[in-house]
């Protein structure tokens, strides 16, 4: 279900992480960005209440669906799953992302978890990305990582992976483990992901997930600039379309 959501091999998602000194000027921010991702060709964006509020995340969604409807849009509510599944199936967004749906509990604490999650799966209409040992994320469950990949996969359409924080490099060997366990679930790796580096980490990966490497400074805390958005996907499609 997740990788037919895009029509390109090796997706990319692009994060909205709605920046700004006001309402107002997050969503112009949001607007600006998903329109410079769009031209330079990338699959799909992620907003995310990662500056803003979950009330930024609702205007740009609501903005995007109805000005911009054949962008694919996912959401990240950060902590937040309910509100991340009903925003996108008011909005039309195709998939949610989760930064942990397995490891991060006490192994006491999962049952309900997991009950609420599979409620909102079950009419499939939300494709849901989840992370396991995912950036800044506790690690509560004491199983081993084959463990927590395979109850991960029961509860989610793709996995992602990520390094130690954002921006910061998801170590191939890391990718690699995931992948082996995983077989062919889809496989998404969600930081670190550079032009230097596409080949080496998308060869194992199945999409990327992408913030920083596309602003100005190559940091989350900057301005998504278009000459690095281009040189992104030059290279992807170099690579692999």
């Amino acid at each position: 279900m997740f990788l037919d959501l895009f029509n390109n091999a090796k997706p990319v998602m692009a994060m909205l992480h709605l920046k700004g000194d006001n309402p107002e000027e997050r969503l112009e921010r949001a607007v600006v960005e998903a329109d410079i991702y769009a031209r330079c060709g990338v699959d799909a964006m992620i907003v995310e209440d990662y500056y803003g509020d979950v009330n930024d995340v609702e205007k740009a969604l609501a903005y995007l669906s109805k000005e911009r409807p054949d962008y694919i849009l996912g959401v990240n509510v950060l902590d937040k799953f309910a509100k991340s599944y009903e925003l996108a199936l008011e909005y039309g967004a195709k998939f949610m992302q989760v930064d942990s749906i397995c490891g991060h509990l006490e192994v006491t604490d999962e049952p309900a978890y997991f009950e609420m999650i599979d409620g909102y799966r079950r009419d499939k209409k939300i494709a849901v990305i989840g992370g396991v040992r995912f950036k800044y994320q506790p690690y509560l469950s004491n199983r081993s990582l084959k463990e927590d990949l395979e109850i991960g996969m029961m509860h989610c359409d793709a996995i992602a992976v990520t390094g130690a924080g954002t921006g910061v490099d998801t170590d191939t060997q890391k990718i690699s483990e995931f992948r082996e366990i995983m077989g062919d679930f889809p496989l998404v790796v969600a930081a670190g992901m550079t032009k230097d580096n596409i080949k080496e980490k998308l060869s194992i990966g199945d999409a990327a997930i992408v913030g920083s490497t596309f602003k100005d400074t190559r940091k989350d805390t900057g301005d998504v600039l278009a000459a690095h958005v281009e040189e992104f996907m030059d290279e992807l499609r170099r690579c692999f379309r």
